[in-house]
């Protein structure tokens, strides 16, 4: 699938899932919606894939709505301000102005201020699109150092807007890096839509032994480029170039298991092989052999998901009917990056990019 507009100038290939959005993450939506959308290509053809959804039985976990997920920024990153259909914000040295559909309110800081920057990205915006970097200060290199959470990663200018780290997945991260840490165990972590790789690398900085997969070679690519960056190139980590769901239906009839499993799929995708993703029709099945695969001693099961035109009840309910009997709770709702000023420290006005549902243990 056309991953999320992920990767710069990566178009990814992602099948049913292995791809990210629209270029890499697919491009967040020009119009304002309830909650962004990964958009990867359009596809009419469906997946044909034979294994059918489990019966389940059991009670419903309990539930937690709505939960806000919210973050002030970390490390190298933090958003500065946001209107007017953009946002400001700080990827380590620079200063960088991106379309937000979602901002609709008018910018807090001056004009001067948004026009000191370092780049702008420019031309079509739309979900689909591709459009250019404009930067007014002198020409950039294509890639630079950042750091989150301890890991240090490249950014990249790509054509679709991104920079290589969705800075909103902060969140989960954290919640992923304290759950390896406090387990006692070494963790199996799977990171399906791995895009870059920042999940993966935070995981196995804290303990876990990582399966990443992405469908894009060049997402991959990248991603390696990450771990040799953050000194990792020991860490346990395997890296699968693959459409994500025939990854985890191969997982689940060798009866592998994971401990956490983070899936953040795009809205539409076409995989290497010509595979189709279609969120709505697909996601059912992906999160029901996700729960096959997740092991006796789970940790949890984090599904992210972009520019859908739809409630975080859609995500939650199925979320609870596909972890019946399994006991503990399913927390959902939106994540959100609060304005953070000029120094990163002045909360301002909270910016929601996308729905969320996590289901733990207890």
């Amino acid at each position: 699938m056309r991953q999320k507009e992920r990767r710069p100038g990566l178009k990814s290939a992602a099948g049913p899932s292995g791809g990210r959005r629209a270029e890499d993450r697919g491009t967040r939506p020009a119009k304002p919606a309830p909650a962004r959308e990964k958009v990867r290509e359009p596809a009419s053809v469906p997946v044909a894939i034979d294994r059918p959804l489990m019966a389940r039985a059991g009670e419903r976990p309990a539930e937690r709505v709505p939960v806000i997920l919210e973050s002030l920024g970390a490390g190298d990153f933090h958003l500065i301000d946001s209107g007017n259909g953009e946002k400001l914000e700080q990827y380590g040295p620079y200063r960088i102005v991106r379309p937000e559909g979602q901002a609709l309110w008018q910018p807090s800081l001056p004009k001067q201020v948004w026009e000191r920057v370092d780049a702008v990205f420019t031309g079509d915006t739309d979900e689909e699109g591709t459009g250019r970097w404009r930067f007014p200060k002198e020409a950039l290199g294509e890639t630079w150092p950042l750091n989150l959470l301890g890991v240090d990663f490249y950014g990249r200018f790509t054509s679709f807007r991104h920079v290589g780290v969705f800075p909103e997945q902060i969140v989960h991260w954290t919640w992923m890096k304290q759950q390896v840490e406090a387990a006692g165990r070494p963790l199996k972590v799977l990171n399906l839509f791995g895009y870059t790789g920042v999940a993966s690398l935070v995981a196995a900085a804290a303990g876990a032994e990582v399966t990443h997969v992405d469908a894009s070679k060049k997402a991959i690519g990248w991603a390696r480029e990450n771990q040799a960056l953050s000194r990792l190139e020991k860490a346990p980590i395997r890296w699968i170039c693959e459409d994500a769901m025939k990854f985890i239906l191969r997982e689940e009839r060798r009866g592998n298991s994971y401990d956490i499993i983070l899936t953040d799929p795009p809205k539409f995708g076409r995989g290497p092989n010509g595979e189709v993703w279609h969120l709505f029709e697909h996601l059912p099945l992906m999160l029901d052999i996700c729960r096959e695969i997740l092991s006796p001693k789970a940790v949890g099961l984090v599904l992210t998901a972009y520019s859908i035109r739809a409630s975080f009840y859609s995500i939650h309910e199925l979320m609870r009917e596909t972890m019946r009997g399994a006991g503990g709770a399913v927390e959902s709702g939106e994540l959100v990056i609060r304005e953070a000023g000029l120094d990163g420290k002045a909360p301002g006005r909270a910016l929601s990019t996308s729905l969320f549902s996590r289901w733990v243990p207890k």
